[in-house]
């Protein structure tokens, strides 16, 4: 009963916070509040923190030098305030996996797993995209590796991808603290990097030509991210 009171405390001063200081729209907020919910389910603290860390390193990057990137055209619209959508397409499949850990507690690692692998994809994804507009020096198609447009869909950079990488480090890194230290560590970095390399793909070919919108690119994304982790449980696991 404490635990759900503190629980519930936490979640409704981050979503107090997020809406007055613009970083969601309050359905975004309300959505976000059920999402850490199903993530306490599943994976206890140790989701809430997840969640948390994620939400952290994607504010501040999307608001790192953000005069830099509107005069560049390349900040979020919106004053990069996220909505409902966006929080589903970020978290969703991890809201999903803890939910299912919930539910089927026999098999709770491996979906706590997948919770990760998916964060971790959408993480390497905004700190890639945020960061790497801001510090890479050269810019490339993901598929021809020619020169290209910075901030275009399926646009990458050298030191875009090595900050993605930073970031799914951290999140396997929040996992392992809350979870323990084992190969899972390394399943849910390789998540982040392949995730956001399929996220890289998807942006250089179906979205550029229209057929996928933001929204729909980065739940892709979280899904090759936990699906990564589960062909690692398959091949290698139970841990």
């Amino acid at each position: 009963m404490l635990s759900w009171f503190v629980v519930l405390l936490v979640l409704g001063a981050g979503m107090t916070y997020s809406v007055r200081t613009g970083k969601l729209t309050l359905l975004g907020a309300a959505t976000g509040g059920l999402l850490g919910v199903l993530l306490f389910l599943g994976a206890g603290f140790t989701g809430l923190a997840l969640l948390a860390v994620f939400f952290l390193l994607g504010s501040a990057a999307s608001a790192w030098k953000r005069l830099d990137k509107q005069r560049l055209g390349l900040a979020e619209a919106n004053q990069g305030r996220r909505t409902a959508a966006q929080a589903l397409a970020n978290a969703g499949v991890a809201s999903g996996a803890g939910l299912l850990s919930w539910l089927l507690p026999a098999h709770a690692q491996f979906f706590q797993l997948l919770l990760a692998g998916s964060l971790a994809a959408a993480t390497a994804d905004t700190l890639s995209s945020e960061l790497g507009n801001v510090y890479g020096r050269r810019f490339y198609h993901i598929l021809t590796l020619r020169p290209d447009v910075r901030g275009r869909d399926g646009v990458v950079s050298l030191e875009g991808t090595a900050l993605g990488l930073v970031g799914s480090a951290i999140i396997a890194s929040v996992y392992s603290i809350g979870l323990g230290w084992h190969w899972g560590f390394g399943w849910v970095l390789l998540a982040g990097a392949i995730g956001n390399l399929a996220d890289s793909v998807l942006g250089a070919t179906l979205e550029r030509q229209g057929m996928l919108s933001n929204n729909a690119v980065n739940t892709l994304n979280t899904l090759v991210g936990a699906g990564t982790v589960a062909l690692c449980y398959a091949l290698f696991g139970p841990l």
